[in-house]
């Protein structure tokens, strides 16, 4: 969902909020693509602080089907998304751009250029998917598990070690005495 922020734009000190359902079905990454369960509504506060500066802030919550990172069954983890943010906001310049050319403060040279930043504001808009994706970015978990006694999977044969054994042979020897074993192994199966 895209809203529109000319209001906002058009007096120094204006502030609007906005209440928008998050439309994304998915977050899809070079990791993989994750479902989201739930979602809620997403808050927003635009406010025109002055000296082409808007400041952005919001929170949504929402519930991605993660795969455990031990044993891969997957874990509903809740994402709680709390943002503020300051952006730089000036008239298109010569390139073509219509709309605003905006890059998130903060940064040493504020004229250097980072679209990364502000990849939810298209011309007078901001897209509040593509905002909520950007958090949701910078705010995935770095490891998720679907519990902390979690036991993995088997490296042999894949099974799930928290439904109960599968039988492998799990001891491991010493690497250093690999060659004596297959001595022994070949010893066995000559006799």
């Amino acid at each position: 969902m895209q809203i529109n922020i000319t209001d906002v734009l058009s007096c120094e000190q204006k502030r609007m909020e906005w209440t928008a359902p998050v439309e994304l079905e998915a977050f899809v990454s070079a990791l993989g693509t994750f479902p989201l369960r739930e979602k809620s509504p997403c808050r927003l506060t635009v406010t025109n602080l002055g000296d082409d500066r808007l400041r952005v802030e919001g929170m949504a919550e929402l519930t991605v089907v993660i795969p455990c990172d031990r044993c891969l069954e997957e874990v509903k983890t809740r994402l709680e998304l709390t943002f503020d943010r300051e952006l730089l906001v000036r008239p298109a310049g010569e390139d073509g751009m219509t709309g605003l050319d905006c890059q998130a403060s903060g940064r040493e040279d504020p004229q250097e250029d980072s679209p990364d930043d502000t990849e939810f504001i298209f011309g007078y808009n901001l897209d509040v998917d593509e905002l909520v994706y950007s958090e949701m970015l910078m705010n995935w978990p770095m490891k998720t598990l679907c519990s902390e006694s979690c036991k993995g999977i088997c490296r042999k044969c894949g099974a799930n070690l928290n439904h109960g054994p599968c039988g492998c042979d799990t001891v491991e020897l010493d690497p250093r005495m690999a060659a004596i074993l297959d001595i022994f192994n070949t010893v066995n199966e000559e006799v």
